[in-house]
């Protein structure tokens, strides 16, 4: 459903536009100015993120359907058209991107060939607004394919000592992916057009109302998507790639990969998996939650085994991604609200991580953890700054991760307890690995050149702070996200039951800061609290 068009939809172009626009400002910059190249990437990053920030200050939050939605003919004998649009689910995937991207920017610099590592970014940066915002399956998979390449040269140019292995163990993962969502999305387009008849469409809105496909042929075409989302994402066991990308990838690189483009995966599973192929969704769902559940234990647990600080981190986002699936697969409001608080949240947490990874290597030049003790004894902001983003991280009441994961939890439980207590071992996990990993890093005796490390500087904080400051606010206030996501994401759970005969959830509605369990198919029903009475879409508060 696409809400009546605002006045305010040039946004949505403008937001991908920009960062494109600034890339191309960048090339035609004289590469002896490199004294512009850094300015210029952050006044479009940050220019992109106003823009970001201001469409969550006009996003009505009533609303369940797509708003600012804008659509013009591209080819239009093949029905493929230039169609954008937001809902309450990439709302705040689209303002985390803006955010991020300057941050990125300031928090780590290039060693060297400053112009096309800022040009790359601002590319990247488009393409991944792009396809948050994309509602054409051509669309989506243009900018899809299009993050690939940045991420490629900013891992294979800028990296470390084996770059070029990671940026291409990287590329090839994701272009085989990519491959299954050509075949599945040109299927889904013509299979569409035999069924309802008509004209060739990829409008997703459009054939998700009505596919037209039989079961058996939308099961392949879901698998198809499911398979490339999965690598993106990545599941359990297709996560080969992700932490040699991130080891071996710059601070800023690895802090826009965990942040964003891990979301490329679990968004796509969201948008063009459940909300094109509801069916699909249920009937795999048994083996989608279950790779959720190994990606969460087993991400968690070869986590503990890693020496190098960065690859540790990396695995700690394998099993982050675990609980974001199990939220969406549970398939019901209070799971997908939690899954998407924790892209989100996930999002800030691990970036910051990275960020203080990269503050670590740049003063004692390793990131194995037992050359690294005692560093708070020299750096006491840079040790306490550490200390709340990993609570954060392992989900400390209170901060930013609890709420999401907590949701994502009690939609599994929803589903199946065994799934669900299987998946709190996870959280038990992280606090070992991660608190165990502070422990060795930060206590202990200073020895060496650990007793001389150079505290956080104020400028360092600065760019941690506006990342600090949403890890509290998020974590106290969750319904500051929720409110604005809850229609959409019912919409979509009615959507489910509609199309899917049988289909039916308990779903839970929040009432303030408490929550009362209510029995009720799809997403409609009454809602309580601030919002009164509402239907389909309607949030009860």
């Amino acid at each position: 459903m696409i809400a009546a068009q605002s006045s305010a939809s040039w946004l949505l172009p403008a937001l991908i536009l920009v960062p494109f626009v600034g890339a191309g400002l960048l090339a035609l910059v004289p590469a002896r100015r490199s004294d512009v190249f850094r300015p210029l990437a952050l006044l479009v990053t940050a220019s992109t993120g106003v823009l970001a920030v201001y469409l969550l200050t006009q996003f009505d939050s009533a609303e369940a359907g797509f708003q600012f939605a804008v659509s013009q003919p591209w080819i239009d004998d093949l029905g493929i058209s230039l169609t954008l649009g937001v809902d309450g689910i990439s709302l705040f995937l689209v303002v985390l991107t803006g955010v991020i991207f300057p941050i990125a920017i300031l928090g780590a610099t290039p060693h060297h060939d400053p112009k096309p590592y800022y040009a790359w970014l601002c590319v990247l940066m488009g393409a991944s607004m792009g396809a948050f915002l994309a509602l054409d399956l051509v669309l989506f998979f243009v900018f899809f394919e299009l993050v690939l390449v940045p991420m490629y040269f900013l891992i294979g140019l800028w990296g470390y000592a084996e770059r070029t292995a990671a940026a291409t163990k990287f590329f090839l993962y994701t272009m085989f992916g990519s491959a299954l969502m050509l075949v599945g999305l040109v299927a889904t387009a013509v299979l569409h057009q035999r069924g309802v008849g008509g004209r060739l469409t990829f409008d997703l809105v459009e054939i998700a109302s009505d596919p037209g496909i039989s079961q058996n042929a939308a099961r392949l075409i879901f698998v198809a998507f499911a398979l490339a989302f999965a690598i993106k994402v990545p599941l359990v066991p297709l996560h080969t790639w992700l932490p040699d990308a991130h080891t071996q990838a710059p601070t800023a690189g690895s802090v826009i990969l965990a942040a964003v483009m891990l979301k490329l995966g679990t968004y796509g599973l969201l948008r063009f998996g459940v909300y094109l192929f509801p069916e699909a969704a249920v009937w795999s769902r048994p083996v989608l939650l279950t790779l959720a559940v190994l990606g969460i234990v087993y991400g968690a647990v070869v986590a503990t085994m890693q020496t190098d600080l960065k690859r540790l981190v990396a695995y700690s986002s394998v099993a982050h991604m675990g609980f974001i699936v199990l939220g969406v697969f549970s398939l019901t409001v209070v799971g997908i609200e939690g899954g998407i608080l924790v892209m989100v949240n996930h999002g800030i947490t691990t970036g910051a991580l990275f960020l203080l990874v990269g503050m670590i290597y740049e003063r004692r030049h390793t990131r194995e953890i037992s050359q690294l003790s005692g560093l708070q004894r020299s750096a006491p902001v840079l040790a306490a700054v550490m200390t709340l983003v990993v609570l954060a991280s392992v989900g400390l009441p209170g901060l930013n991760s609890f709420p999401g994961e907590l949701l994502a939890l009690l939609g599994a439980f929803e589903t199946s307890r065994a799934w669900g207590v299987v998946a709190v071992t996870g959280v038990i996990l992280a606090a070992l690995y991660l608190l165990w990993a502070y422990q060795r890093t930060f206590h202990g005796p200073a020895t060496g050149e650990n007793a001389t490390v150079r505290d956080m500087r104020p400028a360092e904080f600065g760019v941690l702070a506006p990342l600090l400051v949403l890890i509290v606010v998020l974590g106290l206030f969750p319904g500051l996200m929720i409110d604005r996501m809850e229609p959409s994401v019912k919409a979509l759970v009615a959507h489910v039951d509609e199309q899917v005969d049988g289909f039916s959830e308990t779903r839970y509605e929040f009432v303030g800061p408490q929550a009362r369990e209510s029995e009720g198919t799809g997403g409609a029903g009454e809602g309580t609290g601030t919002g009164g009475q509402g239907t389909g879409g309607e949030s009860g508060g």
